[in-house]
């Protein structure tokens, strides 16, 4: 934005007056209006003469003239304090500088001069009307994709010389039409929905408040999906999901398969219960609303039951493989045990026990009997004993004593 001082208008506001040595009064302002952004610092300029036999002592501007009754200098009013700033020069130049304007300032604004004269003073009139503005964005409250669209940045006064920038989003616009103060769509696309704002160069900061611009259009970016998302096996229960990005949002859809001559279902949602291998296929999701419709697709695949056995036996069922190997070898060492055990068994000496029993027995042998199976073990123990031992080691009372042991 440039709010710069304007040249002077081709019929300047002059109010004159010949003073007592032939002089004039007189004041001069570049501007009867002047139109601000809110916020924004602003200027009020033009030129002053004074009969030339009076020193001027003080200038100022001030507001609400009021008859017989001496104005109050701006710089000195509660309202405007620490805003004002007077600028003059020798060429009689005059110059108020106003900062952070606000809605108040909306007034008329005039030019005091006051001299080494009590007596001798002056203000010029009508003065400069000050308006203060903001800024804010125009635009249709929706447009359908395809159309034509006009943004206008309104002011409520007409600013001076203004460069306006355009904002989606808060970014600025580059690659749009904009002209004096409107941004024009040529042909609406679904890219174009979103928040808008203006400014005036210079005084970026000072951005219009958002507005929010709608498109209309038909569905579109559709996409289809599939719950569960693995293999699909015959008996269970599949989901298709069809989405899509739409404005206003899809009111229809519409499910078909491929090679069907009719839907086989509506809404978001498809769900076949007890899935069979006939419902192999490609299916179709037709997303519909008030501006158009689009199509989606989904291939759906079943595995046949003994086709999934195989799979769980072979690819996917290397845990049961495990299982089944780890059953064979216990079975091996149990048969390899038990065939020890059996010919441990065979090789044993099976009238061992009889012996034994009937050795011992004392109603089948007398005492006499006894007596002599005891001393016939106890000679064959001995003699087995002292034969294991070398016999040219063995002393004579070795010999006595199994002599002996003999009787």
């Amino acid at each position: 934005m440039s709010l710069r001082m304007a040249p002077p208008l081709p019929l300047v506001f002059l109010l004159m007056t010949v003073g007592a040595f032939g002089t004039e009064w007189s004041v001069k302002y570049n501007q009867q209006e002047i139109c601000a952004l809110k916020g924004s610092t602003v200027f009020i300029n033009g030129t002053y003469t004074h009969p030339e036999h009076l020193t001027v002592t003080e200038t100022f501007c001030f507001i609400y003239p009021v008859q017989n009754v001496e104005p109050t200098d701006l710089s000195k009013d509660p309202d405007y304090l620490g805003r004002v700033k007077y600028l003059t020069d020798e060429q009689k130049h005059f110059s108020l500088k106003l900062s952070d304007v606000m809605e108040r300032d909306d007034r008329q604004y005039y030019f005091r001069i006051r001299t080494n004269e009590e007596k001798e003073k002056w203000f010029g009139t009508p003065g400069v009307q000050l308006r203060v503005t903001e800024l804010h964005v125009e635009t249709p409250e929706e447009v359908t994709e395809g159309e034509t669209a006009d943004l206008t940045c309104k002011t409520t006064c007409s600013l001076t010389d203004p460069t306006f920038i355009w904002y989606k989003n808060g970014r600025p616009l580059t690659t749009k039409t904009i002209k004096n103060n409107q941004l024009h769509l040529q042909t609406v696309s679904s890219e174009d929905a979103g928040s808008y704002s203006c400014a005036v160069r210079g005084y970026q900061h000072l951005n219009s408040t958002a507005h929010n611009l709608r498109v209309r259009y038909p569905p579109k970016s559709i996409s289809v999906s599939i719950s569960p998302s693995g293999g699909i096996v015959e008996g269970s229960s599949v989901t298709l999901t069809c989405s899509s990005d739409a404005n206003p949002h899809v009111k229809n859809y519409t499910w078909s398969k491929e090679g069907g001559t009719s839907p086989v279902g509506s809404g978001q949602n498809y769900s076949i219960i007890s899935i069979t291998a006939d419902h192999t296929g490609l299916y179709y999701c037709e997303a519909q609303n008030e501006h158009g419709a689009q199509n989606g697709t989904v291939m759906v695949t079943v595995k046949s039951q003994s086709v999934s056995a195989v799979w769980i036996a072979v690819g996917g069922g290397s845990f049961l493989l495990l299982l089944i190997t780890a059953l064979i070898c216990i079975l091996w060492i149990n048969r390899k045990k038990r065939n020890s055990d059996e010919q441990d068994y065979e090789n044993a000496d099976p009238n061992a026990k009889d012996d034994t029993y009937t050795a011992l027995q004392p109603t089948a042998r007398s005492s006499k009997d006894v007596y002599h199976t005891l001393a016939a073990v106890q000679s064959s123990s001995l003699d087995d004993t002292y034969t294991a031992l070398d016999p040219q080691s063995s002393s004579p009372e070795y010999h006595t004593l199994a002599v002996s042991s003999t009787h």
